[in-house]
């Protein structure tokens, strides 16, 4: 049996929450204690650069990537990520094929005096990282301006605040996590705004030879939660090809039957492309390559006229 259990996490605050609920998974499903599993921070290059967005700068896998490392060198048992923040395609030698039971995947939206979305005042400044956010609020309000904001959920609503601008576009998830849901404006449905692939979702990684971790992480793994990460990850792999693309996938489970909702923006947020099918659960990875392939048509063939 393993000596000491180390799981891998960024060091924010949320991400140590995340790594402490994958802890306690674990001790509730087998016959590990307290004293078997140690939580290690990791400083990520995500967190060390603040001031440019991720797809300038290496992309998702830089609050991954150092953490992988510590997991190919194995310094690190179990790697916890936020599913949002990796990309699509795994990382050679290790596996990512455990996922904590969905969180909420809806957005949210702060604003300094509570209002709406829809409230705001014209040329209003919302504060994202995300091209997919800012093409998807335009979409509601084309006049308001998106600017830049980096750092933690703390940082951020700091920035609010501060008066640096005017709202804030978050995941409910976080902002449930550390208990800040009185500063939240207003809740969009997923429909409204559709979340990023694996949205809510905590997803374990661990090296793919290593048998005992693995026995393990299966104990834990949240059936659901798996069918439909792998659905809206397959997209992405297919969509892979355009790194930078801004592209909102959701998926939802009601009886035998799975549905994922897309939507695809062009480089530059002039474009949309929209999919939406259902399929029998037992095809959940099928549908994922489907619906991907779908739309890597509809953007190519828009390109072509």
């Amino acid at each position: 049996m393993y000596k000491t259990i180390i799981i891998g996490s960024r060091g924010s605050k949320l991400a140590l929450l995340y790594a402490q609920k994958a802890k306690d998974k674990i001790i509730q499903n087998t016959n590990l204690n307290e004293d078997d599993i140690v939580i290690k921070s990791i400083t990520t290059k995500g967190d060390q650069v603040q001031d440019s967005r991720l797809s300038e700068v290496g992309g998702k896998g830089l609050f991954s990537s150092n953490i992988e490392k510590e997991l190919q060198n194995n310094n690190i048992d179990i790697a916890v990520h936020a599913l949002k923040d990796m990309p699509a395609i795994e990382t050679k030698g290790l596996i990512t094929d455990t996922f904590l039971e969905r969180n909420d995947p809806r957005e949210i939206l702060i604003t300094t005096n509570k209002k709406k979305l829809k409230e705001l005042n014209v040329k209003s400044i919302i504060g994202t990282s995300s091209y997919r956010r800012e093409y998807q609020i335009k979409n509601i309000r084309p006049d308001i301006n998106c600017k830049l904001i980096r750092g933690n959920v703390d940082t951020r609503i700091k920035k609010l605040k501060e008066g640096i601008y005017d709202a804030i576009i978050l995941s409910y998830a976080g902002i449930k996590y550390l208990k800040l849901e009185n500063e939240i404006s207003q809740i969009f449905t997923v429909e409204e705004i559709i979340p990023s692939a694996g949205q809510g979702i905590i997803a374990l990684q661990c090296r793919e030879n290593n048998v005992e971790i693995i026995s393990i992480l299966k104990k834990i793994n949240h059936e659901e939660t798996y069918k439909r990460a792998h659905t809206e990850r397959n997209i992405l792999k297919v969509l892979e090809g355009d790194c930078e693309t801004a592209v909102g996938i959701h998926s939802k489970i009601e009886e035998d039957e799975i549905t994922v909702e897309v939507e695809l923006f062009s480089i530059d947020g002039s474009k949309r492309f929209y999919e939406k099918k259902s399929s029998k659960i037992h095809r959940f990875k099928e549908l994922g390559k489907e619906v991907g392939e779908i739309l890597k048509i509809k953007s190519k063939n828009s390109y072509k006229r």
